[in-house]
């Protein structure tokens, strides 16, 4: 897993955002960008071939959501101190959004396996939350 904090607009307050700044303090080091927001989508099922050696497949359907990451360098499971701010298409300055948040840590291939952290946030009209 890359050493992100992925930050989702949802689909609702996608269309009013122009640009979005992130900054994110981790373990006494901060970083900040102007993150490149791009499309979001969710993936649909498609048919399956013939059992018993068929294949099925999906295809992407955009949703509405647009999203970005900021890279950290490193990522640990100590908490982050994150703070969202940008301008709307309108122009206007967007409010300031904060949020103090533990990134997941899991081991989805198995105890014996790696750890894998993830730090991802969800920004919509009422505020900054982790997702």
């Amino acid at each position: 897993m890359a050493p992100v904090v992925s930050l989702t607009i949802t689909a609702e307050y996608a269309p009013t955002i122009k640009t979005v700044h992130l900054k994110a303090c981790q373990d006494g080091k901060c970083r900040e960008a102007d993150l490149d927001l791009r499309p979001g989508s969710v993936s649909a099922p498609q048919s399956c071939g013939p059992e018993p050696e068929g294949s099925c497949s999906a295809i992407t359907s955009p949703d509405g959501t647009r999203y970005g990451f900021l890279n950290m360098g490193t990522l640990t499971s100590s908490p982050i101190d994150a703070e969202v701010t940008g301008t709307g298409t309108n122009g206007a300055t967007l409010p300031a959004r904060t949020l103090s948040f533990t990134p997941i840590s899991a081991k989805p291939w198995g105890e014996q396996c790696q750890t894998t952290i993830k730090a991802s946030l969800l920004l919509d009209a009422h505020g900054l939350r982790q997702s």
